[in-house]
Protein backbone atom coordinates (compact mmCIF):
# COMPACT_ATOMS: atom_id res chain seq x y z
CA UNK A 1 0.00 0.00 0.00
CA UNK A 2 2.73 2.19 0.71
CA UNK A 3 4.84 1.66 -1.74
CA UNK A 4 1.67 2.56 -4.31
CA UNK A 5 0.70 5.95 -2.74
CA UNK A 6 4.85 6.94 -3.01
CA UNK A 7 5.00 5.80 -6.60
CA UNK A 8 1.62 7.63 -6.91
CA UNK A 9 3.24 10.76 -5.59
CA UNK A 10 5.91 10.81 -7.74
CA UNK A 11 4.07 10.31 -10.58
CA UNK A 12 1.43 13.69 -9.23
CA UNK A 13 5.27 15.49 -8.37
CA UNK A 14 7.24 15.00 -11.69
CA UNK A 15 9.85 12.73 -9.95
CA UNK A 16 9.55 10.23 -13.58
CA UNK A 17 12.79 9.24 -13.15
CA UNK A 18 12.51 7.43 -9.65
CA UNK A 19 9.22 5.55 -11.11
CA UNK A 20 11.61 4.93 -14.58
CA UNK A 21 14.13 3.35 -11.99
CA UNK A 22 12.04 0.95 -10.60
CA UNK A 23 10.17 -0.18 -13.66
CA UNK A 24 11.16 -3.89 -15.37
CA UNK A 25 12.71 -3.94 -18.44
CA UNK A 26 9.73 -4.94 -20.42
CA UNK A 27 8.21 -1.58 -18.77
CA UNK A 28 10.95 0.54 -20.24
CA UNK A 29 10.94 -0.99 -23.40
CA UNK A 30 6.75 -0.65 -23.77
CA UNK A 31 7.30 3.59 -22.67
CA UNK A 32 10.36 3.90 -24.63
CA UNK A 33 11.63 6.88 -22.15
CA UNK A 34 10.75 8.43 -18.70
CA UNK A 35 9.95 10.91 -21.14
CA UNK A 36 6.48 9.00 -21.69
CA UNK A 37 5.29 9.42 -18.20
CA UNK A 38 5.72 13.23 -18.14
CA UNK A 39 3.48 13.58 -21.55
CA UNK A 40 0.84 11.14 -20.16
CA UNK A 41 1.20 13.13 -16.49
CA UNK A 42 0.60 16.60 -18.56
CA UNK A 43 -2.04 15.42 -20.56
CA UNK A 44 -3.62 14.16 -17.55
CA UNK A 45 -3.02 17.55 -15.54
CA UNK A 46 -4.58 19.17 -17.93
CA UNK A 47 -8.08 17.13 -18.47
CA UNK A 48 -8.42 16.95 -15.11
CA UNK A 49 -6.27 18.96 -12.50
CA UNK A 50 -4.83 17.97 -9.36
CA UNK A 51 -5.89 15.27 -7.17
CA UNK A 52 -8.91 16.22 -4.72
CA UNK A 53 -10.14 13.35 -2.58
CA UNK A 54 -9.30 9.58 -2.32
CA UNK A 55 -12.32 7.98 -3.08
CA UNK A 56 -11.35 4.02 -3.07
CA UNK A 57 -7.71 2.61 -2.29
CA UNK A 58 -6.51 -1.23 -2.22
CA UNK A 59 -3.66 -3.25 -2.42
CA UNK A 60 -3.59 -7.08 -2.91
CA UNK A 61 -1.75 -9.74 -4.62
CA UNK A 62 -2.72 -11.46 -7.99
CA UNK A 63 -0.98 -14.04 -9.66
CA UNK A 64 2.29 -13.43 -8.17
CA UNK A 65 2.03 -9.69 -8.35
CA UNK A 66 0.64 -6.85 -6.14
CA UNK A 67 -1.65 -4.96 -7.47
CA UNK A 68 -2.38 -1.09 -6.12
CA UNK A 69 -5.70 0.84 -7.31
CA UNK A 70 -6.37 4.56 -5.79
CA UNK A 71 -9.30 5.94 -7.61
CA UNK A 72 -9.55 10.00 -6.56
CA UNK A 73 -11.76 12.54 -6.97
CA UNK A 74 -10.04 15.39 -8.76
CA UNK A 75 -10.57 19.43 -9.40
CA UNK A 76 -11.58 19.06 -12.96
CA UNK A 77 -13.60 16.24 -15.26
CA UNK A 78 -16.67 15.01 -14.78
CA UNK A 79 -15.18 11.15 -13.48
CA UNK A 80 -13.07 10.34 -10.88
CA UNK A 81 -9.59 9.13 -12.21
CA UNK A 82 -8.32 5.50 -11.85
CA UNK A 83 -4.64 4.28 -10.68
CA UNK A 84 -2.87 1.52 -11.03
CA UNK A 85 0.17 -0.10 -10.33
CA UNK A 86 1.47 -3.56 -10.58
CA UNK A 87 4.48 -4.72 -8.78
CA UNK A 88 6.62 -7.85 -8.89
CA UNK A 89 8.42 -9.69 -6.26
CA UNK A 90 10.90 -7.72 -6.43
CA UNK A 91 9.25 -4.35 -5.83
CA UNK A 92 10.15 -3.61 -9.51
CA UNK A 93 6.97 -1.85 -11.39
CA UNK A 94 5.45 -4.71 -14.14
CA UNK A 95 2.74 -2.53 -14.68
CA UNK A 96 0.89 0.75 -14.67
CA UNK A 97 -1.77 2.88 -15.59
CA UNK A 98 -3.87 5.88 -14.76
CA UNK A 99 -7.47 6.84 -16.32
CA UNK A 100 -10.70 8.53 -16.40
CA UNK A 101 -12.52 5.50 -14.01
CA UNK A 102 -15.80 4.60 -16.40
CA UNK A 103 -19.09 3.76 -14.30
CA UNK A 104 -20.58 0.18 -14.63
CA UNK A 105 -22.81 0.08 -17.25
CA UNK A 106 -26.41 0.64 -16.44
CA UNK A 107 -28.42 -2.71 -16.42
CA UNK A 108 -32.53 -3.31 -15.67
CA UNK A 109 -30.95 -7.02 -14.66
CA UNK A 110 -29.06 -6.16 -11.50
CA UNK A 111 -31.82 -8.37 -9.44
CA UNK A 112 -31.96 -10.38 -12.88
CA UNK A 113 -32.21 -14.59 -11.40
CA UNK A 114 -30.47 -16.36 -14.70
CA UNK A 115 -32.99 -19.20 -15.68
CA UNK A 116 -31.30 -21.56 -17.26
CA UNK A 117 -29.45 -24.48 -14.52
CA UNK A 118 -25.64 -23.11 -15.26
CA UNK A 119 -22.81 -25.51 -14.71
CA UNK A 120 -19.59 -24.25 -14.93
CA UNK A 121 -17.92 -24.65 -18.37
CA UNK A 122 -14.82 -26.44 -17.83
CA UNK A 123 -13.22 -29.76 -15.61
CA UNK A 124 -11.04 -28.82 -12.53
CA UNK A 125 -9.97 -25.65 -10.74
CA UNK A 126 -9.65 -22.67 -12.67
CA UNK A 127 -8.87 -19.46 -11.77
CA UNK A 128 -10.95 -15.90 -11.91
CA UNK A 129 -9.14 -13.46 -13.60
CA UNK A 130 -11.87 -10.97 -13.90
CA UNK A 131 -15.22 -11.81 -12.38
CA UNK A 132 -17.64 -9.33 -10.31
CA UNK A 133 -19.89 -6.37 -10.86
CA UNK A 134 -17.59 -3.24 -10.71
CA UNK A 135 -15.05 -1.87 -13.06
CA UNK A 136 -12.00 -2.89 -10.39
CA UNK A 137 -12.84 -6.49 -9.91
CA UNK A 138 -14.37 -7.12 -13.74
CA UNK A 139 -13.24 -4.34 -16.68
CA UNK A 140 -16.05 -5.95 -18.93
CA UNK A 141 -18.18 -4.36 -16.47
CA UNK A 142 -18.75 -0.73 -18.12
CA UNK A 143 -19.89 -2.67 -21.33
CA UNK A 144 -23.56 -3.11 -21.72
CA UNK A 145 -23.79 -6.44 -23.55
CA UNK A 146 -20.29 -8.13 -21.36
CA UNK A 147 -21.99 -6.38 -17.98
CA UNK A 148 -21.45 -9.28 -16.08
CA UNK A 149 -18.69 -11.53 -18.00
CA UNK A 150 -16.03 -13.53 -16.76
CA UNK A 151 -12.25 -14.90 -17.94
CA UNK A 152 -11.08 -17.56 -16.86
CA UNK A 153 -7.71 -19.08 -16.75
CA UNK A 154 -5.70 -21.79 -14.74
CA UNK A 155 -2.91 -21.00 -12.75
CA UNK A 156 -0.19 -23.40 -10.99
CA UNK A 157 2.39 -22.10 -7.97
CA UNK A 158 1.18 -18.74 -8.58
CA UNK A 159 1.58 -18.31 -12.60
CA UNK A 160 -1.05 -19.03 -15.26
CA UNK A 161 1.90 -20.62 -17.39
CA UNK A 162 4.85 -22.86 -17.02
CA UNK A 163 8.79 -22.45 -18.35
CA UNK A 164 9.23 -18.75 -19.70
CA UNK A 165 5.58 -18.49 -20.92
CA UNK A 166 6.64 -17.46 -24.34
CA UNK A 167 4.89 -20.00 -26.16
CA UNK A 168 0.88 -20.84 -26.52
CA UNK A 169 1.69 -24.75 -24.94
CA UNK A 170 3.31 -23.17 -21.82
CA UNK A 171 -0.24 -21.81 -20.37
CA UNK A 172 -1.69 -24.06 -18.62
CA UNK A 173 -5.68 -23.42 -19.72
CA UNK A 174 -4.15 -24.00 -23.21
CA UNK A 175 -5.96 -27.23 -25.03
CA UNK A 176 -8.32 -27.52 -21.73
CA UNK A 177 -11.90 -29.08 -22.80
CA UNK A 178 -14.84 -25.79 -22.78
CA UNK A 179 -17.83 -27.62 -22.10
CA UNK A 180 -21.46 -26.37 -22.32
CA UNK A 181 -23.09 -24.73 -19.55
CA UNK A 182 -26.29 -25.49 -20.06
CA UNK A 183 -28.08 -27.90 -22.37
CA UNK A 184 -29.30 -25.67 -25.67
CA UNK A 185 -28.88 -25.05 -29.47
CA UNK A 186 -25.86 -23.39 -30.81
CA UNK A 187 -26.87 -20.03 -32.56
CA UNK A 188 -23.50 -19.36 -33.79
CA UNK A 189 -20.43 -21.35 -34.17
CA UNK A 190 -16.70 -20.00 -35.31
CA UNK A 191 -13.97 -22.22 -35.88
CA UNK A 192 -11.44 -21.23 -38.45
CA UNK A 193 -9.22 -17.98 -36.94
CA UNK A 194 -6.11 -18.14 -35.84
CA UNK A 195 -4.50 -18.35 -32.35
CA UNK A 196 -2.54 -15.09 -31.67
CA UNK A 197 1.19 -15.21 -31.09
CA UNK A 198 1.49 -14.23 -27.01
CA UNK A 199 1.34 -10.63 -27.04
CA UNK A 200 -0.18 -9.81 -29.71
CA UNK A 201 -4.53 -9.57 -30.35
CA UNK A 202 -7.16 -9.56 -32.95
CA UNK A 203 -9.55 -6.41 -32.62
CA UNK A 204 -11.43 -6.89 -35.89
CA UNK A 205 -12.27 -10.08 -34.28
CA UNK A 206 -13.04 -9.60 -30.72
CA UNK A 207 -14.49 -13.40 -29.59
CA UNK A 208 -12.41 -15.44 -31.77
CA UNK A 209 -13.16 -18.66 -32.27
CA UNK A 210 -16.32 -18.95 -30.06
CA UNK A 211 -19.71 -20.87 -29.07
CA UNK A 212 -23.30 -19.01 -28.48
CA UNK A 213 -26.09 -21.08 -27.17
CA UNK A 214 -29.10 -20.21 -27.34
CA UNK A 215 -30.33 -21.55 -23.54
CA UNK A 216 -34.06 -20.85 -24.01
CA UNK A 217 -36.47 -17.73 -21.91
CA UNK A 218 -33.76 -14.75 -24.25
CA UNK A 219 -30.74 -16.40 -22.55
CA UNK A 220 -27.59 -16.82 -24.88
CA UNK A 221 -24.19 -18.09 -23.63
CA UNK A 222 -20.89 -16.74 -24.98
CA UNK A 223 -18.43 -18.87 -25.04
CA UNK A 224 -14.80 -17.25 -26.67
CA UNK A 225 -10.89 -17.44 -27.20
CA UNK A 226 -11.57 -20.87 -28.37
CA UNK A 227 -8.45 -22.53 -30.27
CA UNK A 228 -8.65 -22.65 -33.76
CA UNK A 229 -9.92 -25.88 -35.10
CA UNK A 230 -11.30 -27.02 -31.85
CA UNK A 231 -14.94 -26.18 -31.97
CA UNK A 232 -16.83 -29.57 -32.00
CA UNK A 233 -20.37 -28.42 -32.95
CA UNK A 234 -22.31 -26.33 -35.87
CA UNK A 235 -25.18 -23.55 -35.61
CA UNK A 236 -28.47 -25.61 -35.05
CA UNK A 237 -26.70 -28.63 -33.16
CA UNK A 238 -28.62 -29.21 -30.06
CA UNK A 239 -25.80 -29.61 -26.88
CA UNK A 240 -26.15 -31.16 -23.47
CA UNK A 241 -24.99 -29.33 -20.14
CA UNK A 242 -20.94 -30.59 -19.62
CA UNK A 243 -20.87 -31.38 -23.39
CA UNK A 244 -17.18 -30.44 -24.97
CA UNK A 245 -17.94 -27.48 -27.13
CA UNK A 246 -14.50 -27.00 -27.83
CA UNK A 247 -10.64 -26.46 -26.56
CA UNK A 248 -9.28 -23.32 -24.71
CA UNK A 249 -7.19 -21.17 -26.88
CA UNK A 250 -6.10 -17.44 -27.60
CA UNK A 251 -8.17 -16.31 -30.67
CA UNK A 252 -9.43 -13.03 -30.93
CA UNK A 253 -9.34 -9.91 -28.71
CA UNK A 254 -7.03 -12.21 -26.47
CA UNK A 255 -3.35 -11.82 -25.37
CA UNK A 256 -2.86 -15.22 -23.68
CA UNK A 257 -5.05 -18.29 -23.42
CA UNK A 258 -7.72 -18.15 -21.33
CA UNK A 259 -11.82 -18.70 -21.48
CA UNK A 260 -14.43 -15.72 -22.11
CA UNK A 261 -17.98 -16.58 -21.10
CA UNK A 262 -20.98 -14.10 -20.57
CA UNK A 263 -24.60 -14.07 -20.75
CA UNK A 264 -26.82 -11.60 -22.71
CA UNK A 265 -30.23 -11.08 -24.24
CA UNK A 266 -29.24 -11.61 -27.77
CA UNK A 267 -27.22 -13.99 -30.20
CA UNK A 268 -24.66 -10.97 -31.20
CA UNK A 269 -22.23 -9.75 -29.54
CA UNK A 270 -22.66 -6.05 -28.96
CA UNK A 271 -26.20 -5.90 -29.61
CA UNK A 272 -27.84 -6.63 -26.08
CA UNK A 273 -27.95 -7.05 -22.49
CA UNK A 274 -25.77 -8.39 -20.19
CA UNK A 275 -27.34 -10.80 -17.79
CA UNK A 276 -26.24 -12.16 -14.78
CA UNK A 277 -24.58 -16.18 -15.02
CA UNK A 278 -25.44 -17.88 -11.34
CA UNK A 279 -23.46 -21.22 -11.73
CA UNK A 280 -24.96 -23.93 -9.45
CA UNK A 281 -23.00 -26.85 -7.29
CA UNK A 282 -19.63 -25.40 -7.96
CA UNK A 283 -16.60 -24.71 -5.15
CA UNK A 284 -14.87 -21.35 -4.72
CA UNK A 285 -11.90 -21.70 -3.08
CA UNK A 286 -12.92 -24.49 -1.01
CA UNK A 287 -16.09 -23.69 -0.07
CA UNK A 288 -18.93 -25.11 -1.88
CA UNK A 289 -21.45 -22.85 -3.58
CA UNK A 290 -24.93 -23.94 -4.14
CA UNK A 291 -25.42 -20.79 -6.86
CA UNK A 292 -23.74 -18.09 -7.28
CA UNK A 293 -21.67 -15.57 -9.86
CA UNK A 294 -17.37 -16.30 -9.47
CA UNK A 295 -15.62 -12.89 -8.17
CA UNK A 296 -12.10 -12.14 -9.52
CA UNK A 297 -9.36 -13.58 -7.80
CA UNK A 298 -11.22 -17.04 -6.87
CA UNK A 299 -10.06 -20.29 -7.66
CA UNK A 300 -13.70 -22.44 -9.03
CA UNK A 301 -14.42 -25.94 -9.97
CA UNK A 302 -17.22 -27.83 -10.78
CA UNK A 303 -18.54 -29.74 -7.41
CA UNK A 304 -18.16 -33.21 -9.27
CA UNK A 305 -14.54 -32.60 -9.66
Amino acid sequence: MELGRRLTTDFQEGRYEVIWERMTEEMRAALGSSGTLAELAKAMESQFGAEKATIFEEAEPHLGYRIYQRIAEHEKGPLPVLTQWTLDGDDRVAGFFVRPRQPPAASDFLDYETKATLRLPFEGEWHVYWGGRTPEDNYHAVDPGQRFASDFLVVTDGSSSRGEGTRLEEYHCWDRRILAPASGTVAAAVDDLPDNPLGEMDPRNPAGNHVVLDLGNDEYAFLAHLKEGSVGVEKGDSVQAGQEIGRCGNSGNSSEPHLHFHLQTTPSLGAGEGLPAFFRDYVADGERVEKGEPQRGQTVAPEAD
